[in-house]
């Protein structure tokens, strides 16, 4: 893969997730921290008054895993109000006159980082990446400290994340502390940022955008594009005259290829900053789709054309540890799942994904929505109003933003899901969140459609997508219910009294972003289904296989026959715990036949005609 993977993994036998974990910013020094730290938890959140910061941990943790999955080695489900991780690393003598950065991926949910007893970073926020700058430490051998507190109480971003003992129907096991790689690189003083890369397909160019440090005299950033190898256009600008400068690539007419399901080919791209004596001080690979999205009255249309989105719910949960992939080849062999059961893409729902999922969706060709894990805000499920908007929303989702921006397969942003509000309530706080988080989007990335909210509440009236969600489980009822799009009165969800959530339809493009959802598990036939702790799903379960296909292909072609739909989202690619309704088991085994799933899928769809 051009640009992809071009550092060591620094794989050995006890070191789990070794992969780069930012491959389209790869330079080739850096250092893996995943592996066994010391480990307390601290369930009173009283751990710095007790002197922990100073004091030896009690136990340990196999990083990246949460501390409630098995992986971990700790697998405690109890509420965690606040654990410590703690570990003596050697910095590199060779990295000697940089600056170490030390990148955590995620760490739920209010992190602080000290460094031999001194803080030195801090970060709210259980989904998305920060940096801590250690300043120049080479041959030094460095303690560091990790405080991670996820409190049950109070407003914060949860996705999926249970804020009451026991998983029941859609509410899973909780995840606390780091759950993604933590690894440090050395960096060069000024150093280039994460580049903004954006495919220009009618122009046949991509735009680089490299956000800077800082600037030097007589600096200069010089950038070359490569197609199997060889460099078939490069571009050179001024890097002192301002702290994001920006330059063009014009592909050859001769090696344009456009990205997409069927052909998702990615070019190669070198950046480098040199001084002014032309010694490079700084330089990373990466990659590029050339791909355009676009919307043409009611169509969503990729490379101007019009490609059915056939998209599935991915939850992104493993038994053995939960919102983190337990390996590699577990990221991608969800994709290959989805796309041997007909699927060509994925909405990422309810979690921002890691990095190395979205590398793989650009290398196959996977389309996918990238998503905030925000659901239940407007007080769903027995805990109430647990995720509550706040600052610390619009805050995530730019970083999500800032991180994603350049991987050709998102063709769409979703930061909110399912909230609800009826209209007579007034202007609220969420309305603000809302449409704070719209704007955001949209100053952040111009290139891609945004919907406001994932069904229930379309409170932003210039909103890119239009869309609803149904479980309905009679293909018939279902049929009837989803007629008026092609009369403009669209289906739309409503409150449980008839109330509207909604502003009106305004002819955006539509689709069904969630629906199906059948409940089926072989396993567990002898279940009553009045325990949602065991066996859980939407509406009424089917008595056999038979059944389930009916239902399936009756529900997708309700959708497929529709001119006027350009697209679905299936409920879902996994079961997930006790939320049987998935095309596969939960451990990704099959319990139904995958062939008949594929063939309702890939008949013909209208959209496309």
């Amino acid at each position: 893969m051009p640009g992809a993977d071009a550092a060591p993994t620094r794989a050995t036998t006890d070191v789990p997730r070794p992969e780069y974990p930012r491959p389209q910013m790869v330079r080739p020094d850096w250092q893996c921290l995943n592996g066994w730290w010391d480990f307390q938890i601290d369930q009173g959140d009283s751990g710095l008054e007790r002197g922990l910061l100073e004091t030896a941990l009690d136990g340990r943790i196999l990083v990246p895993f949460a501390p409630e999955s098995e992986l971990s080695g700790v697998e405690n489900t109890d509420f965690l109000e606040a654990v410590w991780y703690r570990r003596t690393v050697e910095v590199p003598a060779a990295w000697a006159g940089r600056r170490v950065h030390l990148h955590f991926g995620a760490v739920d949910q209010d992190a602080t980082v000290w460094v031999d007893g001194e803080q030195v970073g801090r970060h709210r926020g259980g989904f998305t990446p920060f940096i801590v700058d250690l300043g120049d430490r080479a041959g030094q051998t460095v303690t560091l400290t990790v405080r991670a507190r996820d409190t049950r109480h109070g407003p914060q971003a949860r996705g999926k994340q249970a804020t009451w003992y026991a998983n029941t129907d859609c509410h899973y096991t909780r995840t606390t502390g780091i759950w993604q790689t933590v690894w440090m690189e050395p960096v060069a003083d000024p150093h280039m940022r994460r580049p903004r890369i954006t495919p220009n397909l009618a122009a046949s160019s991509f735009t680089v955008q490299v956000p800077l440090s800082a600037n030097r005299s007589g600096t200069r950033l010089t950038a070359d594009l490569t197609a199997d190898g060889e460099t078939v256009a490069s571009a050179v600008v001024r890097a002192d005259l301002d702290l994001a400068p920006s330059l063009t690539l014009s592909v050859p007419a001769d090696k344009v290829r456009p990205w997409g399901p069927t052909d998702p080919y990615l070019y190669g791209l070198e950046l480098r900053l040199e001084d002014a004596d032309g010694v490079v001080v700084d330089q990373v690979t990466s990659y590029a789709g050339l791909r355009s999205v676009a919307i043409d009255g009611t169509s969503f249309l990729l490379n101007g054309e019009r490609i059915f989105q056939r998209l599935v719910l991915d939850q992104g949960y493993w038994p053995e540890s939960l919102m983190t992939a337990p390996s590699e080849d577990a990221l991608v062999r969800d994709i290959e799942l989805g796309l041997r059961a007909g699927f060509n893409g994925a909405r990422l729902h309810q979690k921002v994904f890691e990095e190395r999922f979205l590398y793989h969706a650009d290398r196959l060709g996977y389309l996918v929505w990238g998503e905030f894990g925000d659901w239940g805000i407007s007080g769903f499920g027995p805990a109430g109003d647990n995720q509550r908007p706040t600052a610390t929303f619009v805050t995530q989702w730019l970083e999500a933003l800032e991180r994603d921006y350049s991987h050709p397969a998102i063709v769409g942003w979703c930061p909110l899901n399912e909230t609800h509000q009826d209209l007579t309530d007034g202007i609220t706080v969420l309305d603000d969140v809302t449409r704070a988080m719209f704007l955001a989007t949209k100053n952040a990335d111009p290139t891609r459609p945004v919907i406001d909210a994932s069904g229930y509440s379309h409170r932003v009236a210039e909103t890119d997508v239009y869309d609803s969600h149904s479980y309905e489980q009679e293909p018939a009822a279902f049929a009837r219910e989803q007629a008026g799009l092609a009369d403009g009165r669209p289906y739309t969800n409503v409150g449980g009294q008839g109330q509207p959530w909604s502003l009106p339809y305004r002819g955006q493009p539509y689709f069904v972003s969630e629906f199906g959802g059948i409940w089926w598990n072989p396993d567990h036939l002898e279940l009553s289904g009045q325990d949602n702790t065991e066996s859980w799903g939407y509406g009424q379960r089917v008595g056999d296989e038979e059944e389930f296909h009916a239902r399936f292909e009756g529900l997708t072609g309700v959708l497929l026959g529709d001119a006027n739909m350009f697209g679905y989202c299936y409920t879902q690619l996994t079961d997930v715990f006790q939320e049987q309704n998935g095309i596969y088991r939960f451990d990704r085994s099959e319990k139904l036949d995958v062939e008949k799933v594929r063939a309702a899928q890939l008949r013909a769809a209208a959209f496309e005609q």
